[in-house]
């Protein structure tokens, strides 16, 4: 189904719903988009291809990097744009490694400076996701503040400083917009 037939609307105290503007029928495909950013758990690194997501014992590393893995070279390929830069923050930490949403936030940043609107994009942007932070104890709040800080060091080769970014690119409100399920932060925060 085009977004076109597919309206967004208000649903109080949840955010937003989407809802078709026409029937359906039983099974029919609603929508189908690439996510706006995603990463892979510590865990799934190494046994999954970072772009495809197929799992495959015989993937190839990134030549940076060395934690990256694809199926071949047209998955790294078209992972490179995304890749890139977080490719450079991770050659820049070792020994450590960042928790899983610090690097989901680090691509939320990257595509965000690159205003690149991606098909997921077309119904609603990150900016129209809900915060939260109203629902956020004190304590929720100092640890995502805490996550904020982790991710300034983590971009800091790409991002000397974070005072320059744009305003929608606040690196706690990101947080708040992407980790907070039911009132609690996403693991392991939680």
């Amino acid at each position: 189904m085009e977004p076109a037939a597919l309206e967004r609307f208000p649903s109080p105290g949840k955010g937003s719903g989407l809802r078709s503007r026409r029937r359906l029928r039983p099974g029919e495909l609603l929508y189908r988009a690439e996510p706006f950013a995603y990463v892979l758990s510590k865990e799934q690194l190494g046994g999954v291809c970072e772009r495809c997501l197929r799992r495959n014992e015989h993937l190839h590393r990134c030549s940076q990097c060395k934690v990256a893995k694809y199926c071949g070279k047209s998955c790294q390929k078209e992972a490179w744009l995304d890749h890139k830069q977080e490719c450079r923050c991770l050659k820049s930490i070792v020994p450590n490694f960042p928790p899983d949403s610090v690097r989901l936030a680090g691509r939320i940043v990257f595509k965000l400076l690159r205003q690149s609107m991606c098909l997921s994009e077309r119904l609603y942007s990150f900016s129209d996701l809900q915060s939260n932070i109203e629902q956020l104890s004190e304590e929720m709040k100092d640890g995502l503040r805490h996550l904020a800080q982790t991710l300034q060091l983590y971009l800091k080769t790409e991002i000397q400083d974070a005072s320059h970014l744009p305003p929608a690119i606040d690196f706690f409100q990101i947080f708040t917009k992407f980790l907070v399920r039911d009132g609690c932060p996403f693991p392991p925060a939680c």
